[in-house]
């Protein structure tokens, strides 16, 4: 079964910049990126960034002016670049896709941003 995984994450202090990765393992022959989402410690998840169908993306008024979704859906990648993050950020992020017509998540990773 194919899966999703993220990578990137990890410990970032305040005003400092993550690049969240997804990939997929096994054998794909359709991708579509969705969104990433997060869950904070004791919070629902909650969307950061999304792309349309006509391939315009939304961020969450949060993520607006400091993230920038990316993707490749022939390579069956998508990305979250984080900019000025701070302690509000701190969260587990997840990458949702579209793979061989089968909604997928990541495992989420975990982004901890502290001084």
């Amino acid at each position: 079964q194919v899966q999703l995984v993220e990578s990137g994450g990890g410990l970032v202090q305040p005003g400092g910049s993550l690049n969240l990765s997804c990939s997929t393992s096994g054998s794909i022959f359709d991708f579509r990126a969705m969104a990433w989402y997060r869950q904070a410690p004791g919070k629902q998840r909650v969307l950061v960034a999304a792309i349309a169908r006509d391939a315009t993306k939304n961020y969450s008024d949060s993520a607006k002016g400091r993230f920038i979704m990316t993707n490749d859906n022939a390579r069956g990648t998508m990305g979250l670049q984080m900019n000025n993050l701070n302690s509000e950020d701190t969260a587990i992020y997840f990458c949702n896709a579209i793979v061989n017509f089968r909604e997928t998540w990541g495992p989420g990773i975990q982004v901890t941003v502290s001084a």
